[in-house]
């Protein structure tokens, strides 16, 4: 039997969340194939009243962090231990791992366990939203309207459909809420209408397709993105545009029902209140405004793509 490759690291904090996915992760096995490397394993399970800040307090102890979970457990997780500066690998363990996704890491744990021993990293942006007072971090996606919509009316569908109760929910929204929305930019104002406006730092969506193109998660920027039509059909152009792009058939066309902009600092306020989401994290109310902000070089992925590959 061959043995397992040294480790660059020595410990390791892995924080689960036993709720996410359908708890087949094989953290566990990820976490053996670790120790049989010689490296200190330290499992943590999250509760219902403990906050990321909390698990991840000590992580200077720790030469590395695993954050096992869906995309909301591994960005807040991201976000808490940003000033530590430790690498962190992002274990895809929920239902759609988007995350993950967009860092192109393998599901198996025998894989996982060798990228991680392999010390791979690569440093990226995080973001984070001022919500009624709160201040929340995000990795992914923010948005409000009817993206945040699609991802709450999912939820029940979760546990017996998996991914497929994302494409469940998307059927149901055939005529989403309107609103005019007020962007502020860096300071420059635009008024514009549509269902949905998305605060973007990753720029694959599902099956790694692209959202849109040149989102870039290490440029000290986000991606705003304007979905307009009146119905998600409309936007068919643009996931066939998005799918050709995937499969590099030519420049896509994404039609005309998505706009997209830059900036560092982002404003949206809606003409009425609008579901909202981050990172697949819905809010029990409706919002008629957020504010997001670029954390540039924040976090160092443990991961093997390269910015090239991440790039939209």
């Amino acid at each position: 039997m061959t043995s397992p490759p040294l480790s660059t690291f020595r410990s390791v904090l892995i924080v689960v969340n036993p709720k996410s996915g359908t708890g087949d992760s094989g953290v566990e096995q990820f976490a053996q194939y670790l120790r049989d490397a010689q490296v200190r394993v330290e499992l943590r399970e999250t509760t219902a009243d403990g906050t990321s800040e909390e698990y991840v307090q000590d992580l200077d102890e720790f030469d590395a962090l695993v954050g096992a979970g869906g995309d909301g457990t591994v960005s807040s997780l991201a976000y808490a231990a940003r000033s530590f500066g430790k690498p962190y690998l992002p274990y895809p363990a929920g239902t759609a791992n988007l995350i993950a996704q967009n860092l192109n890491l393998p599901t198996d744990p025998r894989a996982l366990a060798d990228l991680f021993l392999s010390g791979q990293t690569l440093t990226m942006d995080l973001a984070e939203l001022d919500i009624e007072g709160e201040t929340k971090g995000f990795a992914m996606l923010a948005g409000l309207g009817v993206d945040a919509a699609m991802i709450r009316d999912s939820e029940e569908a979760k546990g017996r459909f998996g991914v497929g109760a994302y494409l469940i929910s998307a059927i149901k929204q055939l005529n989403p809420e309107q609103a005019h929305f007020t962007l502020t930019l860096d300071g420059r104002e635009l008024e514009v209408e549509g269902m949905s406006v998305m605060i973007a730092n990753f720029g694959l969506a599902n099956f790694r397709i692209p959202i849109t193109g040149d989102v870039s998660p290490a440029d000290g920027k986000l991606t705003v993105i304007v979905l307009k039509g009146g119905s998600l059909v409309s936007l068919l152009p643009t996931l066939i545009g998005s799918v050709r792009a995937k499969l590099n058939l030519g420049d896509p066309d994404l039609g005309n029902n998505l706009e997209r902009y830059e900036a560092s600092e982002v404003t949206v306020r809606a003409s009425v209140p609008l579901p909202a989401q981050y990172d697949g994290e819905t809010l029990e109310d409706k919002l008629q405004q957020l504010h997001a902000r670029v954390l540039p070089n924040a976090v160092r992925y443990i991961t093997s793509t390269t910015l090239e590959e991440l790039t939209t």
